[in-house]
């Protein structure tokens, strides 16, 4: 009988990393969804997940904080014997000119983005069984350029930086490490303080004249941490719908 992969999931309460857990669970992944104060909505993901035959825990951490970070994987490996997948899709945005940046808002969201992904990926580096797989969000802002953007791309191309470094660091232990950078898609995070002129302009820019869905991304990453994406490896895909 073959042993069930069991996947850690971060910011798996809502937008991208909900649709990410759902999608792996119907794939019958077991999953711990990660989350940092949405506790209702985590709960909810998890029991969407147990009423369709699958497997899950929600477990809370701050990903920049590397005790929390250690325990979420420690439940994991106590829940389901330990890790074959790791998502990280906790992030934060905070839009503005660079000029009119408040600095703290640039340190939070660094913290979570940069330092979050950096802790959650060091994790996952220890404990990751042989096999196994990492995928990181990015966004495709980091080769788009908006305005107001800068400090998140900033952030996204830290983290597309370090998961080609681990792709490379974990030669030998048949880990795959690539990292999804959506394009514009529908989640509360991207829509927020958006007008609709904004958003359907945005909407029209990829060939395919639609927002992504956070369902598209989730059968990307799903893609890369099953066995037909195995062959992937050290990789940025950005799952946008060819907006350039």
């Amino acid at each position: 009988m073959t042993e069930q992969r069991a996947a850690v999931v971060t910011g798996g309460s809502r937008g991208i990393g909900r649709a990410i857990a759902q999608e792996l669970a119907s794939r019958g992944v077991a999953v711990v969804v990660g989350y940092q104060g949405a506790a209702d909505a985590a709960a909810e993901v998890v029991g969407t997940i147990a009423a369709a035959g699958g497997r899950a825990v929600a477990a809370q951490a701050d990903v920049a904080d590397e005790t929390a970070v250690a325990a979420m994987f420690d439940t994991a490996e106590r829940s389901f014997g330990g890790v074959d997948i790791v998502v990280n899709s906790a992030g934060r945005m905070a839009l503005s000119p660079i000029a009119e940046l408040d600095l703290a808002d640039f340190d939070a969201q660094h913290r979570t983005n940069v330092r979050g992904a950096f802790v959650v990926a060091r994790e996952a580096a220890r404990r990751l069984r042989d096999g196994g797989s990492v995928v990181n969000l990015s966004s495709s802002v980091v080769g788009l350029q908006f305005p107001a953007y800068g400090a998140y791309a900033a952030s996204k191309g830290a983290v597309e930086a370090m998961t080609l470094v681990l792709a490379r660091e974990l030669r030998g232990r048949r880990i795959t490490v690539n990292v999804v950078a959506p394009g514009p898609t529908a989640t509360d995070l991207f829509l927020r303080g958006k007008d609709d002129d904004t958003i359907g302009r945005l909407a029209q820019q990829p060939p395919l004249e639609r927002l992504g869905t956070p369902e598209d991304i989730a059968r990307v990453v799903a893609f890369l941490t099953g066995p037909e994406g195995h062959w992937v490896n050290g990789q940025v895909v950005r799952a946008n719908g060819g907006i350039i």
